[in-house]
């Protein structure tokens, strides 16, 4: 049988991209729950050192987001497999590099190394994943990558806090990421195929389809094998509908950086313990995760535009009502808020992206999407610092984040238009 589209048809290879992208969450969780406590316990950074912290994460962004723009292109040049592997070989120093580290600048080299990590093989999961499913499942694709990715991170948390325990934050990391690290590798090496074939039979009966049949809107001012600047122009200006989908994902990142330096922060000077923080910060986490494997199926049914919108509202919502009331059972209540806005945005906003990009260039505009959405890392970071700087509390930085996630929605609400190709095809217009 030759290569065909589908979820089912693919089985096999499309589970073994969903564990590829459960590894991916891994990878990040390591270092997103232990390090921390790494920071101070053995390197002496400072408890209070906000700006010190939020320059952690505008490095992590910027070096993330620049390297989901190279996933993208390079994996058009050499295939999806290839780029995969080098984001797993890139990943192989990260735990030796805690475990040996002498000081603080070695984390920092390798949280860069994890950007790299990040930007090559979660592009990978997905973009391998768009090219074997049908256009008509892109919304359930994409939900369950990105509830694989997030659910191995939330599980990664739990499993290293417990090896930590057990046999010391250095060693426990050290066992957890190279065996993370080793298997992903093995299992790319021996089981995960390139689906670059696949995207190019897309495109080539793309070009044959009969025009009674439904086809997407994909962007027309644009050349049929365009350049890297080509669609970079595309979808940040030059196409409204692509360039109000990037913005938006540019600014929901900052809800991401605002619960990783700053939700403990608030919570901790709300005089509540750590174990609880955790819980609070879990809730997100966990809602986010886990109402993907929903969020991304109800889009293929009714639509990206909508849930893109109003879960911009919803998670701005979430952030806004942290600071309206107190107690451990409302800040999880809001946590669960902007978990489940961000669940309905997340896999929305990609899916909507790869809805309008034609096959020959959708690795690289997914990639460029990518880049602006993880670039929200570093200027929602960075924005999160100036605003607690200047006026003194945290607070502000929450107000910074609302106000941000209320306006990029509505921009999305006017600019953006429903991708959906069998709601809104080429043929209605």
């Amino acid at each position: 049988m030759g290569m065909q589209h589908g979820i089912r048809v693919n089985l096999d290879q499309f589970l073994h991209q969903l564990l590829q992208v459960m590894l991916v969450g891994f990878t990040i969780g390591m270092m997103r729950t232990v390090v921390p406590a790494l920071s101070e316990s053995e390197f002496g950074v400072p408890k209070n050192s906000f700006m010190l912290l939020t320059a952690f994460v505008v490095a992590f962004g910027l070096v993330k987001g620049t390297l989901n723009f190279v996933a993208g292109r390079l994996s058009e040049r050499i295939g999806r497999k290839k780029v995969l592997l080098l984001g797993w070989a890139a990943a192989l120093p990260i735990p030796l590099l805690i475990y040996f580290a002498p000081s603080w600048s070695w984390i920092v080299a390798a949280t860069v190394l994890l950007g790299i990590n990040q930007g090559l093989t979660w592009s990978m999961t997905q973009t391998s994943k768009l090219d074997i499913t049908r256009a008509d499942q892109r919304g359930l694709t994409i939900g369950l990558n990105e509830f694989s990715g997030y659910i191995g991170l939330a599980l990664a948390g739990i499993i290293t806090a417990y090896l930590a325990t057990m046999l010391g934050p250095r060693s426990g990391l050290l066992l957890f990421g190279m065996t993370t690290v080793l298997l992903a590798m093995l299992l790319t090496l021996l089981w995960v195929k390139d689906t670059l074939p696949w995207a190019k039979l897309e495109a080539a009966k793309h070009a044959t389809t009969p025009s009674t049949t439904i086809k997407p809107r994909y962007s027309t001012n644009i050349s049929a094998q365009p350049t890297t600047w080509e669609v970079f122009t595309l979808m940040s200006w030059r196409d409204k509908r692509l360039a109000a989908i990037s913005q938006a994902g540019l600014v929901e990142k900052f809800v991401d950086a605002l619960v990783w330096v700053f939700y403990p922060v608030f919570l901790f000077q709300q005089c509540l313990s750590l174990p609880d923080i955790g819980w609070v910060v879990g809730v997100y986490g966990f809602v986010w995760g886990g109402s993907q494997f929903f969020t991304g199926k109800l889009s293929d049914h009714i639509g990206r535009h909508k849930p893109n919108v109003w879960g911009m509202w919803i998670c701005g919502a979430g952030v806004a009502m942290m600071l309206l009331q107190e107690g451990m059972a409302w800040w999880s209540l809001s946590a669960a808020v902007s978990g489940f806005g961000m669940a309905l945005l997340y896999p929305n906003l990609s899916a909507a992206v790869a809805d309008i990009s034609h096959p020959n260039w959708r690795g690289s505009a997914i990639g460029i999407y990518r880049f602006w959405r993880d670039l929200g890392y570093g200027i929602g970071a960075l924005g999160l610092g100036i605003a607690a700087h200047f006026s003194g509390s945290v607070t502000a930085a929450f107000w910074f984040v609302a106000i941000s996630m209320f306006l990029s929605g509505g921009i999305l609400g006017v600019f953006g238009e429903e991708t959906h190709p069998k709601i809104n095809s080429s043929n209605d217009h």
